[in-house]
């Protein structure tokens, strides 16, 4: 690590309602792939730390799971997570799906539980008194006046640190974003190694970067009753060699992940694998299996519960 003389250090907690768009933004300020990203909501899990340096200033970003009304067991551990990451930040970004925000005031589906898990989180924090920057995500498909009376509707019902604009999928208002929480780090030292982008593991990357296909690739024939685990990680003169288990709650559902003559499996096998190899810069041979794992989940669960952060 490069000696500093007056290091300074943030730990930033981004939350946000399912789909707000809190792992692309992470992604975009670390520079790095680091969560995955899917349309489908609650794809993130656990919290996942980036790792950003400026100058003599760390930024640690905790992405955390989207808060949403839990249904399942592991719904409310990974929304007892999220609100769980708020706890030691030095700053917290409230991140809201702009369009959907609005939409959601007179529409239904998405749009509407967007707004009402937003709403519910606002309510959240105005319960503990938690004052947080406010980050209206997805600028660039929304008219400026629709987005004015937005931040005058929000405001007048909550008291926020600062509001920012921004798109994060096309980098806008980034820039500004980041010299706002780098200004606002207070004196302490770094908590990672200067070239650390992230606290995951290898394996846990790459079994995060196949269940992002997975989810890519199977958006509505899987229900989230799927996960990936690295089984075996070898690296060689080759390559690397990784073998890993896609594990799924029922029987009828190892059919939908293989498809026709293995050609989905096939399928995804290739799409994590290009970008496992992008990642690490080497060639990837990817080997996966699947298998039928019941409650899966309610031991994810029970293992957050505990205290550990697992994503599978």
């Amino acid at each position: 690590m490069t000696e500093i003389t007056n290091q300074r250090c943030a730990i930033v907690t981004v939350i946000g309602a399912p789909n707000a768009g809190k792992s692309t933004l992470v992604n975009a300020l670390v520079g790095a792939k680091i969560s995955i990203v899917t349309q489908k909501v609650q794809t993130t899990r656990a919290r996942i730390r980036g790792i950003v340096v400026e100058s003599d200033t760390q930024i640690v970003f905790i992405d955390t799971p989207g808060i949403f009304a839990p249904k399942r067991r592991l719904d409310r551990a990974m929304v007892a997570a999220a609100w769980d990451g708020i706890d030691g930040a030095d700053q917290t970004l409230l991140m809201v799906d702009a369009p959907a925000y609005i939409t959601g005031a007179t529409g239904g589906g998405q749009a509407a539980k967007a707004r009402a898990d937003t709403d519910s989180i606002l309510d959240g924090l105005k319960a503990a008194e938690r004052k947080v920057t406010l980050v209206l995500n997805k600028i660039d498909e929304i008219a400026r006046q629709k987005l004015l009376a937005l931040i005058e509707e929000l405001s007048a019902e909550n008291d926020f640190a600062e509001i920012f604009l921004i798109s994060a999928k096309t980098g806008d208002g980034l820039k500004e974003l980041k010299a706002h929480i780098v200004s606002n780090a207070p004196p302490g030292p770094w908590l990672y190694p200067e070239d650390q982008l992230s606290d995951i593991s290898d394996r846990l990357m790459a079994a995060e970067v196949t269940r992002e296909k997975l989810f890519l690739r199977l958006h509505q024939e899987l229900p989230y009753d799927s996960t990936v685990e690295t089984e075996d990680w070898k690296s060689g003169k080759k390559g690397i060699r990784i073998e890993q288990t896609i594990y799924v709650a029922r029987d009828s559902q190892k059919g939908i992940v293989l498809g026709k003559s293995g050609q989905t499996l096939k399928a995804i096998g290739q799409a994590a694998r290009e970008d496992l190899s992008e990642i690490y810069g080497a060639p990837v041979h990817l080997f996966l299996h699947v298998k039928v794992r019941e409650g899966w989940s309610d031991e994810a669960a029970r293992l957050r519960n505990i205290g550990l952060d697992v994503v599978q």
